[in-house]
């Protein structure tokens, strides 16, 4: 559809990174199958709610998804046809408090453990070691590990802000014998004929390894970065240096990692256990 190419080229000219212009391109081409029969610049306000009622009704999707939802739409209008959407109607009024899910340090070092592909190994202990998102994992190159200085380089990241964050010790031989075995030539991790290793391979590797150890509920790689945070807290670490390793822009997103922690470390007790 020519409209999602501009749109595409609009937004590289911007400098959006390639992992949310994707998920911007993806939402809309989600919303202009479901409403294929009206003409795209027709589309106004009274559309776009009608969508959103359906998508709560039959999929039960999230506030935040719906926000998302309605940003990409939003955007999109802005863009192409400089049209402002009013839609701040149909934003949820009312706030979702969901805490990370994360797992105990036993749990991670099970899944590190049981996995005996070095490559494999390897990218479950940053995930979870640095606290990396999956877009950072994939896109590091080989120049932003320093193992003298005993950090990594983040490019352009969430925000368009460069970070350090450190290189764990115990990985560091683990990423020796895996860069002598595998050879990869640009980025750290890399699929067939040296392209970047995909997000989806990364989800699988970390997946699998949750099955190995018998963790019995379903692990992703954000799961890894919020046990990062998680223990970090319970280690007693400061929230700033936190917020600053996670790339976070405000620390008010990473003190939801305080509440997950304030009873374990207030080792405030039960009635019934007393």
């Amino acid at each position: 559809m020519k409209y999602s190419y501009i749109f595409r080229q609009k937004l590289e000219i911007a400098r959006y990174s390639e992992s949310t212009i994707k998920t911007y391109v993806s939402t809309l081409a989600t919303f202009f199958k479901a409403i294929n029969h009206i003409e795209i610049e027709n589309v106004d306000e009274s559309i776009v709610e009608k969508y959103i009622y359906n998508q709560i009704k039959e999929k039960n999707i999230s506030q935040s998804f719906r926000k998302h939802v309605l940003g990409s739409i939003r955007l999109f209008y802005e863009i192409m046809f400089d049209k402002k959407l009013s839609l701040s109607h149909l934003y949820p009024k009312r706030v979702e408090h969901t805490l990370p899910k994360y797992l105990s340090r036993e749990d991670i070092l099970k899944m590190i453990n049981l996995t005996e592909n070095l490559k494999h190994k390897s990218i479950i202990c940053l995930l979870y070691g640095c606290g990396l998102r999956v877009s950072e994992l994939i896109n590091m190159r080989i120049i932003d590990i320093d193992s003298k200085s005993g950090r990594i380089s983040i490019s352009q990241s969430n925000g368009k802000k460069d970070r350090y964050v450190m290189l764990p010790q115990l990985v560091l031989p683990l990423l020796r014998e895996y860069f002598k075995k595998c050879s990869p030539k640009t980025y750290l991790f890399e699929g067939n004929e040296n392209e970047k290793y995909s997000a989806r391979s990364v989800q699988q590797i970390v997946k699998q390894a949750a099955v190995r150890a018998e963790i019995q509920k379903l692990v992703t790689p954000h799961i890894l970065r919020h046990s990062f945070a998680t223990h970090l807290i319970e280690n007693g670490t400061d929230i700033r240096y936190i917020q600053e390793l996670l790339g976070h822009n405000s620390v008010v997103t990473t003190q939801i990692y305080t509440h997950i922690t304030d009873l374990k470390m207030r080792k405030i007790q039960s009635p019934l256990d007393m």
